[in-house]
């Protein structure tokens, strides 16, 4: 039997105090029921209100919108039973109704925020608690990781999907989960609801400004996890090396949130020290709490230092022993698709695999193999179509700068011209050879490997399809570079 619930018990009013029997949540038309809350949001193209007809038809309980999409529907709505909610802001308003209707949640909840490395702080936070005997999952771009898997379309997901999964998270016994809180999703006020013990910034860098007009409209967004939904007993987690870290920590200030802060800096409560580096990793040693710790992280890359400690603050933020966590660290293992190895030419040069799409991260990943690296560092990298544009002379001038040797290629052109893309970015880098097919591509760049060198396949990371058009291929970076490598040095018959 479908579960029911009224207004009241989900927090809502509707106009003239009209109640309503509730039998389920929908923000699509064509999956309203009977007894449903039928969400009318507004959207980039088409408000929703525009759908409220169709979900009339279907017998739904009560219609969720704003202003606009209550006038749209007008003439539908008059005389109709359907219990109508006008809210300022509707998106907000069934994010709390969504966590109501579902209930249940993970008791232990934790969210990250940033341009990159959300993926892996997030993962790494599941880890540790793994290595902690906890039940953990962690999810965002790369789906739902741990105690439980599932595939998602979404990296915050909207707020219908998002409290189903916790609920379904929480029944399959899973304790702890890390979610990473994208800009769009924060936006969107899609984790609102989330019960949050600690939330987690990384860095700001420019990305998505074809979706956020300005800088500072996407900075406000990230903002949005501490200033609107990590709550005021929260704790921040904050990479206060990064030039906005300062931003989130007067927000957190200002709302009575505890602090715990990460980076070089000598104010940062994980600190740390000093870093050195050789061909399957680095040694780190760092500080905490007037105390001195050396760990082995087997992770590629400077950053991850960072990352791997925003991760400790997390768990540590959630409640666990800081040495207990601090013990777990060694074990920590690769991200899919970030700073992969992917595979090692005869010769001893490898080849990694890294989700790098921004010009910072393109700039970050170059920088952070290089002291890995004692020959040449080989970059084949392109830029999404659809998106920001600004990004790609951008991403052109990092490969010119890091990288000794560079080609060029495609990597989801989607509706535009692959060849227009690929040109924005030779335009800043145009020692770089072009090539457009990406499997082409990387087997060229496998094939300039010498001793010593490495190879940085840059942009696609963990993803297994490039979209062409409205057409997804089936590709896959790690795998195609095994079979570069495989067909190169004569390991296939």
């Amino acid at each position: 039997m479908r579960p029911v619930k009224s207004l009241a018990e989900l927090g809502l009013t509707a106009q003239g105090g009209a109640e309503a029997q509730i039998t389920g949540l929908s923000v699509d038309s064509r999956q309203v029921k009977p007894g449903h809350l039928f969400a009318a949001l507004p959207g980039t193209k088409v408000h929703g209100g525009e759908f409220i007809q169709y979900a009339l038809r279907m017998d739904a309980g009560a219609i969720l919108t704003d202003a606009e999409g209550a006038r749209i529907a007008a003439e539908e709505l008059a005389g109709h039973p359907a219990a109508l909610i006008v809210a300022e802001d509707p998106r907000q308003t069934l994010a709390y109704t969504a966590a109501l209707w579902f209930g249940a949640q993970p008791q232990t909840m934790v969210a990250v925020t940033g341009t990159n490395g959300k993926t892996s702080v997030a993962t790494f936070t599941r880890q540790i608690w793994e290595l902690l005997d906890l039940n953990a999952c962690n999810f965002g771009t790369a789906g739902v990781e741990g105690a439980m898997t599932a595939p998602m379309t979404h990296t915050t997901p909207e707020p219908i999907t998002l409290h189903k999964l916790l609920a379904e998270m929480a029944e399959a016994g899973v304790t702890h989960a890390a979610m990473e809180a994208s800009s769009h999703g924060l936006a969107q006020c899609r984790l609102d609801g989330v019960q949050l013990t600690a939330a987690g910034f990384t860095n700001f860098t420019q990305d998505h400004l074809d979706y956020h007009e300005t800088f500072e409209e996407y900075f406000a967004a990230k903002a949005g996890l501490f200033d609107r939904v990590l709550p005021e007993d929260g704790t921040a987690v904050i990479n206060i090396d990064d030039p906005r870290g300062a931003d989130i920590e007067a927000i957190a200030d200002e709302r009575g949130q505890d602090l715990l802060t990460v980076g070089e800096s000598e104010v940062a409560d994980l600190q740390i020290l000093n870093q050195r580096f050789d061909a399957t990793g680095q040694e780190l040693l760092f500080s905490f709490e007037s105390k001195t710790y050396q760990t082995r992280l087997n992770l590629i890359g400077g950053f991850q230092a960072q990352n791997v400690l925003l991760a400790a603050g997390l768990v540590i933020a959630a409640g666990e022993e800081p040495n207990h966590v601090f013990d777990t660290l060694s074990d920590l293992t690769t991200v899919r698709g970030r700073m992969q190895l992917a595979a090692t030419r005869d010769s001893g040069a490898a080849v990694f695999v890294d989700y790098a799409h921004t010009p910072d991260a393109l700039e970050t990943a170059l920088k952070a193999l290089r002291p890995h690296v004692m020959g040449r560092l080989v970059v084949v990298f392109g830029a999404g179509g659809d998106r920001d544009t600004g990004k790609r002379p951008l991403m052109g001038k990092a490969a010119a700068e890091y990288a000794d040797v560079a080609f060029v290629t495609d990597d989801n052109p989607r509706s535009e011209d692959p060849a227009s893309i690929r040109a924005a970015i030779l335009a800043a880098c145009p020692d770089a050879t072009e090539v457009g097919d990406r499997a082409e591509a990387i087997l060229r760049g496998v094939d300039a490997l010498g001793p010593g060198d490495a190879l940085l396949i840059a942009g696609k990371g963990h993803e297994t399809g490039q979209i062409v058009g409205d057409d997804v291929y089936p590709f896959d970076d790690v795998e195609q570079a095994s079979v570069a490598v495989a067909a190169l040095d004569g390991r296939v018959s």
